[in-house]
């Protein structure tokens, strides 16, 4: 196999349309944000027979700063993207990917390589990383496991599959005095959402991404129309926002954030109701809520969020350990330092 860079969008977009299991992740929009954000990135196409059968977008990722020492690291979000499921089809690939990221990532003196593939999981696929010498990473970057509602069926029968509380709150929410939603893709409607989601950062004590962060993911799907932000409003309250990726016939519920004031007004729910319509109406077949834990335990901190999303019904996808590439003595450093910011964050 040969990996090669790609600089057409439609040749990067056209094959991931052929591809079942995907994310934006590894969209062209999601690397032309990235460089919006200063990183360098790589687009790699691997060829078989000059036919194009996987593709790789490549991060350079943020400077790991540990004492004098500073190194960087190569990421490749939910990828590489495989056309093909055989075992011994992707151990080929995997094999030229990697070679082909190794020799980068002498050239960027990174101290290790990360990938990610969003790959259902199962004893055969894991067995593909060790003889590579990948070993499982310490901690996540995006979601390993994911729920996924199907679109396909009619509105009524997406009600009947939900949990019993849920189907509850949205028909109230339905009936329910001045609550409304706002769409918009305009950077103003942001500071609904930032306003919301700085409210859900101290509550929740996590490490919030930039103003900039998310301006510029914005700006990035924008143009194509594969971005909206929802936001739920009782009155003139706002209760619930949201920041959603539409791309190649799924919807993503990439950002979101609530307010623990009006418990009782149903906006949360209402709001997901609009966006799931809304997903419908675009075509999209597949509604990604994003990343859950895996159970609905109160002691995980996402045990509550997890519950409000699989009420909505639909399944969770398992997907195969990220896993790294050491390069370096620093990887053993970053590995122990990712260990324990994992387990403070109890995730």
């Amino acid at each position: 196999m040969i990996v090669k860079k790609i600089e057409n969008r439609q040749e990067w977009e056209n094959f991931l349309h052929l591809v079942a299991e995907k994310t934006f992740l590894q969209s062209w929009d999601w690397g032309e944000f990235q460089i919006s954000l200063g990183r360098k990135i790589w687009r790699w196409g691997i060829y078989e027979n000059d036919e194009l059968v996987g593709t790789g977008l490549v991060i350079k990722n943020p400077i790991i700063k540990i004492g004098r020492y500073r190194r960087n690291f190569l990421f490749c979000p939910h990828g590489p993207v495989v056309l093909n499921d055989d075992l011994n089809f992707r151990r080929l690939l995997l094999e030229s990917f990697l070679e082909k990221l190794k020799t980068l990532a002498k050239q960027e003196k990174a101290a290790f390589i990360r990938l990610a593939p969003f790959w259902e999981a199962s004893q055969k696929d894991q067995s593909l990383f060790q003889p590579l010498g990948l070993k499982p990473a310490p901690m996540f970057i995006h979601p390993e496991l994911t729920w996924e509602l199907n679109l396909l069926p009619a509105e009524d029968e997406l009600l009947k599959g939900m949990r019993k509380t849920t189907r509850y709150l949205i028909r109230k929410a339905l009936k329910w005095p001045d609550l409304r939603i706002e769409q918009g893709t305009d950077l103003e409607d942001l500071k609904y959402f930032r306003q919301l989601y700085q409210e859900t950062v101290d509550h929740h004590h996590f490490i919030p991404f930039s103003k900039n962060y998310l301006e510029k993911e914005i700006s990035s799907f924008c143009p194509n129309q594969e971005v909206s932000i929802f936001s739920a409003f009782w009155k003139n309250e706002l209760l619930a926002s949201a920041i959603i990726i539409f791309w190649q016939g799924i919807a993503f519920y990439h950002h979101g954030a609530s307010s623990p004031k009006h418990s009782k007004i149903p906006g949360a729910y209402f709001l997901q109701w609009k966006i799931i319509q809304e997903a419908k109406k675009r075509g999209c077949q597949i509604y990604n809520f994003w990343g859950i834990a895996p159970s609905i335990s109160r002691k995980h901190p996402w045990g509550g969020l997890t519950l409000f999303k699989r009420g909505f019904g639909g399944r969770a996808k398992l997907y195969v350990k990220t896993q790294d590439l050491p390069l370096s003595w620093l990887y053993g450093l970053n590995w122990l330092l990712e260990k324990i910011r994992r387990i403070r964050r109890k995730v």
